[in-house]
Order: structure tokens, then C-alpha cells, then sequence
């Protein structure tokens, strides 16, 4: 039986604060962790459909964005099945819509992903810089955590080094 392929996809802005926190989590696992090759772990940025190239042999897909909801910032959503339909329709930030279009490709070209769960945070400030906000730093371990429990809950366990 062939191993399904999972990808990790951070997204985000990193010029632009805590819109960068996806790509600040994938920098954390890829700094902490050792992946079995059938994972990959992959800093999407603001890619948009350029990303379609990356997820074509994808099964499953955990997806880290800054998540722009109702809850006080440093909030931790985690969305799975049909609430991922219901995330994508709110769209709360550019990149969002790149990620949509490549899903919808995917399923155009006959390979859509299986599973996909998209985790975050609620952004404390969206403006021009490079670090985080100290209270959506503090998010980063935790959704790291979450991340790897979906690897696990799947199947795949990752070496923490």
C-alpha cells in the first residue's frame, strides 16, 4: 500500500507581523523536527496558485494561516471537514483567496486533497514589520503542537530533535 503524502503549508505575509504566523510555525517545525519523506513541510507565503505545483500529490493538508475572527487576539481556531468550507467564504485575508483557487484545482485536475485542516491564530497587529507580536509568538508552540497531533492522528510520527 503507497503512503499517503501529507503537506504542512505555513501561509502568510511575513513583512506584515502576525499575517506571517503560518510561515513562523512551518520555520519552527522545520527547525524542531525530522519528517518522514512522505510529509512535507512547506513555507507557501503568499504563493497563491504558484502553490498548486507543490500540493498536486497531496492526500492530506494542514494549513497555518493568522486567522482574522471575532476572538480577542492570541485566539487558536482550528477548523476540519465542513467548517474548512466555512472558513474559505469569510476569505480574511489576501492569500486566502490563492489557497481557495488551488484547491479548486486540484479538484479540477482529478486530485483533490482528502482531508484538510487549516489551524490558526487571531492576529494582535497586522503591520509593517518582521517579528511577531509577543502575544502571537506565544501561539506558535501550541500550534505546533496541534500540527503534530494531526500527524499523529494520521498516522505519521515526526522526531523531535
Amino acid at each position: 500500500m503507497e503512503q499517503e503524502q501529507i503537506t504542512v503549508l505555513g501561509v502568510g505575509n511575513i513583512l506584515m507581523q502576525d499575517e506571517g504566523f503560518g510561515v513562523r510555525v512551518v520555520e519552527d517545525l522545520q527547525q524542531c523536527c525530522a519528517f518522514p519523506s512522505h510529509v512535507q513541510v512547506l513555507d507557501g507565503g503568499t504563493l497563491g496558485m504558484e502553490l498548486l505545483r507543490f500540493l498536486t500529490q497531496t492526500d492530506r493538508l494542514v494549513i497555518v494561516d493568522a486567522v482574522n475572527g471575532s476572538q480577542p487576539h492570541g485566539s487558536l481556531y482550528e477548523f476540519s471537514g465542513a467548517e474548512v468550507r466555512a472558513y474559505f467564504k469569510e476569505k480574511v485575508s489576501m492569500h486566502e483567496l490563492g489557497v481557495q483557487d488551488v484547491l479548486a484545482a486540484l479538484d479540477l485536475l482529478e486530485r483533490p486533497v482528502r482531508e484538510l485542516v487549516v489551524l490558526g491564530v487571531q492576529p494582535a497587529v497586522v503591520d509593517v514589520g518582521l517579528e511577531l507580536s509577543p502575544t502571537v509568538a506565544e501561539c506558535v508552540v501550541p500550534v505546533r503542537e496541534k500540527v503534530l497531533a494531526w500527524l499523529r492522528r494520521w498516522g505519521t510520527e515526526v522526531t523531535v530533535v
